[in-house]
């Protein structure tokens, strides 16, 4: 700031006032024969407060000799920090940055010579990557959005708003990238429902005044995640389930088992107000379905009479239409015996006659099937045991 006086070559003293101080934040002494005008630096004012100049004639040593001339009272009006900044891909590597600026507070000095006009506050973009120190990413704008080349999780995000008085940091965005991992059961039964469990781990970037930008692992609760599974082999991945990370980036989606099938599960794009996560996917692994026993055993109970019918039953599902095999133990040649029966909408039926009394070991074996282009694997029921008297 340049000032300017009219004296008859005398020393001056310099000073600036604050209204409500009691002491000058600033003196300089210029001595007689040194021009009457002298050129204030900048930082040399407070950001944000009313001031004068005052000077007068004095010395360091002999003190003032006269009365002091002041300028007018005057602000210095600091910028606004802008906050509420988003993020926005725009596809190639390209961001657009969208912030908000609060209101500029109450000017207790109106129309002052020194007022800073309006819309002339600037917005530097400046970014801190993993092993970088915060650099300048675009020219300043007076604009609320601009678009930042290059900029790919994880990074951090900040505005340097600047105007002829000071510089404010404000606008953060912390942007992070996302590893996820799931736990896909291998195998489960037809039509139970099964628990898909994993975690989202993120990655963020963190920067000190001085130095590099260093990358650390964090975690986040709220993140969208999607489980997708693949119908049919080669077809469409389509959503199956969806969920939130809990705290500690933890995520658990349920799903009824169908078909066997792959899954994987994904961390959505988030965006919210000085934070962004990027997508990512876990491994996609194959849940085998095995062929679920919905009943089995005899009709009318396990304890018949010598030459009574007995008729055995298995009910499964999915109600597939098979053949399927009832099995005898031979106590002699201790082997399953086995005899072929069909199986009609996941309902098989075997009648047989009893003709001697004992405890007789039988079982229904249900074989592998294909369903939608996958396998879907067959079973074993239990023993059942059959008394007869």
């Amino acid at each position: 700031m340049k000032v300017s006086w009219a004296d008859s070559d005398a020393p001056n003293r310099i000073t600036i006032e604050g209204v409500l101080s009691t002491s000058p934040s600033y003196v300089k002494f210029v001595a007689a024969d040194a021009p009457n005008t002298w050129a204030i630096p900048v930082s040399a004012f407070p950001p944000d407060g009313n001031y004068k100049v005052s000077v007068g004639i004095g010395t360091s040593t002999g003190g003032m000799s006269s009365k002091l001339a002041s300028s007018p009272v005057f602000d210095t009006s600091g910028p606004v920090r802008p906050s509420g900044a988003s993020a926005t891909p725009t596809g190639k590597g390209d961001v657009l940055i969208r912030w908000t600026v609060p209101p500029t507070p109450e000017d207790f000095s109106p129309h002052d010579p020194l007022d800073v006009p309006a819309k002339t506050q600037l917005y530097v973009p400046v970014v801190g990557r993993p092993g970088q120190p915060l650099r300048t990413a675009g020219p300043g704008t007076t604009s609320m959005r601009q678009v930042v080349k290059d900029l790919k999780p994880p990074y951090l995000f900040q505005l340097r708003a600047q105007n002829e008085w000071s510089t404010a940091v404000g606008g953060q965005i912390s942007a992070r990238s996302s590893t996820t991992e799931a736990s896909i059961p291998a195998a489960a039964q037809y039509g139970l429902p099964i628990r898909i469990r994993g975690r989202s781990i993120l990655k963020e970037v963190v920067c000190a005044d001085e130095g590099s930008c260093v990358q650390q692992r964090t975690t986040m609760s709220g993140l969208p995640v999607v489980l997708l599974t693949q119908v049919t082999p080669h077809g469409r991945w389509t959503p199956a389930g969806r969920g939130k990370t809990t705290s500690g980036g933890h995520y658990e989606i349920p799903v009824v088992t169908s078909a066997s099938r792959p899954y994987k599960v994904m961390t959505q794009d988030y965006s919210e107000i000085g934070s962004v996560a990027s997508q990512s996917t876990s491994k996609a692994r194959l849940t085998q379905t095995v062929t679920r026993i919905q009943t089995t055993g005899f009709l009318g109970g396990a304890m018949k009479k010598r030459g009574e019918t007995v008729t055995a039953i298995v009910v499964v599902r999915p109600a597939m239409n098979t053949v399927v095999t009832f099995q005898s133990w031979n106590k002699v040649t201790r082997h399953w015996a086995g005899l072929r029966v069909p199986m009609r909408r996941g309902t098989a039926v075997v009648a047989f006659k009893v003709t001697q009394p004992g405890i007789f070991a039988y079982r229904f074996v249900i074989p592998k099937a294909m369903s939608l282009g996958r396998p879907l694997l067959g079973k074993t029921t239990q023993t059942l045991a059959l008394s007869v008297r």
